[in-house]
């Protein structure tokens, strides 16, 4: 099947052309990420894949449906950027990958929680230059701490293992309580709890309609001060606006993201020689208690390769007329 690859990067041409092998698509790589200037690239092929900051909206795919594509294969397992019901309208199926090991991503969220904790990226920078002074490195011990989970799906609950682990009391906030959070020793809670009792929060839940903002500037108005706030998961959970206004008055103690909710533009590319007039994450860099990252917590071997694994096996199973075991549609 004839698939155009977008936001292809020199490793997703590597893992999807060693695993195309039992497949036999026809993959052209495009490493423009697909918008409307670039949905043209598009024209002729029966299926897209896509990456998490692909713009995918109504506009784009109508474009895509009259250059005769009937399938999108995001790379990932959110699917915000594509308009469900614009495809469904269309007749363009939709897959994601559902599952990928969670460990990846929930590994990622503690290491860039002990680098915020104890200033381990600040050290780094110090000891290059010879500077081995402690003054201003020092943290907390996590042993005791209350950890809050916000989405405590397969990533959330393997982040609050960790954590209980570490000897941390978990409480989880979740519209469909899991068992599994319970039986490692977590305890559910209202948000407005969790908020008002955890020294550490953690983010991973999906980003809808409801959780857009869940970290506004009401919540973290009543958090505790001196919180540290992580999000692995997607950055539109989180106003930064409002975040920044809370680092500022020192209410928020440190702020530890791998995703932004303007990263469309910059993330999955070397902008080290532009100027960046994105004022928001320039502000953000700017802080010594802020540790930034640029969409890598997936970013293991074992996640990776069951993406692009499960991604072929979706356009596989679409070309055969076979069921789709990773379609998402649009609710209702």
């Amino acid at each position: 099947m004839k698939v155009a690859v977008f936001s292809a990067k020199r490793y997703d041409r590597q893992m999807l052309a060693e695993l195309n092998g039992p497949h036999g698509h026809a993959l052209t790589f495009q490493e423009a990420r697909l918008e409307p200037e670039t949905v043209a690239l598009a024209s002729g092929f029966p299926a897209v894949s896509v990456f998490v900051n692909d713009q995918v909206d109504a506009g784009v795919l109508e474009a895509l449906a009259a250059g005769g594509t009937r399938l999108v294969a995001t790379r990932s397992t959110g699917f915000n950027q594509i308009d469900l019901r614009a495809a469904a309208r269309l007749g363009i199926r939709v897959t994601r990958v559902a599952d990928y090991s969670p460990h990846s991503v929930a590994e990622f969220a503690v290491g860039l929680l002990l680098a915020l904790n104890r200033r381990i990226h600040k050290a780094f920078e110090r000891t290059r230059s010879g500077n081995f002074e402690l003054d201003g490195l020092m943290g907390f011990d996590l042993h005791g701490r209350t950890v809050g989970v916000i989405g405590t799906g397969k990533i959330g609950r393997v982040f609050a293992r960790i954590m209980a682990g570490f000897g941390c009391r978990v409480l989880g906030h979740d519209p469909f309580p899991h068992p599994g959070f319970e039986a490692l020793g977590g305890r559910y809670v209202e948000r407005e709890v969790l908020a008002r009792e955890s020294d550490v929060i953690s983010l991973h839940c999906p980003l809808t309609e409801d959780t857009r903002h869940v970290v506004n500037a009401a919540f973290l108005a009543s958090t505790r001060p001196g919180l540290l706030l992580v999000n692995t998961s997607r950055g539109g959970l989180v106003d930064t606006r409002a975040v920044i206004a809370a680092l500022k008055s020192r209410r928020l103690g440190g702020l530890a993201i791998d995703v932004y909710e303007q990263e469309a533009s910059l993330f999955f590319q070397d902008r080290s020689s532009d100027i960046i007039d994105d004022d928001l994450i320039q502000r953000l860099v700017s802080f010594p208690n802020v540790l930034l990252t640029g969409h890598q917590a997936f970013f293991t071997r074992e996640a990776f390769g069951t993406i692009c694994a499960t991604t072929l096996e979706s356009i596989t199973a679409f070309e055969r007329g076979e069921e789709l075991a990773n379609e998402v549609r649009a609710p209702g």
